[in-house]
């Protein structure tokens, strides 16, 4: 049985954990260049494989490779597989849900302090000298410091990392944290002190927003030119979700004209950001190469937890997150007339809480 893991720039699996259950394991670095042909000559005989960002599974990928049974993923973002064409094909589309919750938490957090606390232009005018030869100068820029007690906080998502930020920006004593998802109820968000809004509401009455939505058709570019028109003016937006839920041209405008006062990202449409990209330009603007996530306990941890998710599937048991449930039923009709690609693997629909 081989299988085939995929590095876009990422820890590589421990190949002894594959070898001592008897699985033969093929690294193959993947990078930005690699054409969707060389994916496929690497996914094509492999019965699992794990991914990053890279590469980009999508349903052209998945048909050709008629052994794969499972793609696994760090993180809880899936938006590198196509989970329509998985689910039709039967194959399973899994994560590790909460390895990277606190570090993303954290990234959102630290980028809001950076901003209402101004900590780049502060060091930047004290490493400069300008606090003992232009001290009027330095603290001009005091007008600009901004209290999150008291504020309204939105947050679009209110999933494991919107909530991990809720319970952070608590204790800055916010006057009302507010959230915007339609798959949570409200009694969930009561556990948490968030009252449930609708977006318009969000956007329209928030000091500072916070992104945490998965990347889907539903969410590209949610925050478009008239969502920041519908902002205060005053407003900073975070997003260290997916680059693809705001739209750079129109934060471009919002930023340069003052439809918003400033944001910060971890994330971009597309990545890396091209080095002549205007939004590098802006002094309002804070950009981090998507490294939310990232800490030394969620890497490794992603690691195993996603080379288990391969490892527990192809041996009859649960995985440790499964983004496309619908997929079980698909593989229980298979199993009951033609197995294809299950053949010979048992069957871990029932060690599944779904």
């Amino acid at each position: 049985m081989a299988i085939k893991v995929f590095n876009g720039g990422r820890q590589l699996a421990d190949p002894s954990i594959f070898t001592a259950a008897g699985m033969e394991l093929v690294q193959v670095a993947v990078g930005a260049t690699t054409k969707k042909e060389d994916y496929i000559d690497l996914l094509r005989d492999a019965d699992g494989a794990l991914i990053g960002t890279l590469p980009l599974t999508d349903a052209e990928v998945l048909e050709a490779c008629p052994k794969l049974k499972i793609v696994s993923r760090q993180g809880v973002g899936v938006d590198s597989i196509d989970l329509e064409a998985s689910t039709r094909l039967g194959i399973l589309a899994c994560n590790t849900p909460g390895v990277n919750t606190s570090e993303v938490a954290d990234h959102a957090m630290a980028q809001l302090l950076a901003l209402t606390r101004l900590i780049r232009e502060f060091d930047s005018a004290v490493k400069a000298g300008r606090w003992s030869t232009q001290t009027q100068a330095v603290r001009d820029l005091a007008p600009g410091l901004k209290r999150i007690a008291g504020s309204t906080v939105g947050i679009v998502g209110f999933g494991a990392i919107g909530r991990a930020f809720a319970t952070r920006i608590r204790g800055f004593g916010p006057f009302r944290v507010i959230a915007y998802d339609p798959y949570v109820a409200q009694t969930s968000a009561d556990l948490y002190g968030v009252e449930l809004v609708e977006l318009d509401e969000l956007l329209r009455v928030s000091d500072f927003v916070t992104i945490h939505a998965p990347s889907t058709s539903e969410t590209k570019h949610m925050f478009s030119s008239d969502a920041f028109k519908s902002m205060k003016e005053s407003a900073i937006l975070i997003n260290c979700a997916r680059g693809p839920l705001v739209d750079p041209a129109a934060l471009h405008v919002a930023l340069t004209d003052g439809q918003i006062f400033a944001a910060a990202l971890d994330v971009t449409e597309v990545e890396p950001i091209d080095a002549e990209d205007p939004l590098l330009g802006l002094d309002n603007l804070i950009i981090t190469p998507h490294v939310a996530a990232g800490s030394a306990v969620s890497s490794s941890e992603g690691v195993r937890k996603q080379a288990e998710n391969v490892l527990r599937v192809l041996s009859g048991e649960a995985p440790h997150g499964l983004a496309n449930p619908e997929v079980i039923k698909v593989i229980a009709l298979m199993r009951g007339s033609n197995p294809g690609r299950w053949e010979n693997i048992p069957d871990f629909s029932t060690a599944l809480a779904l």
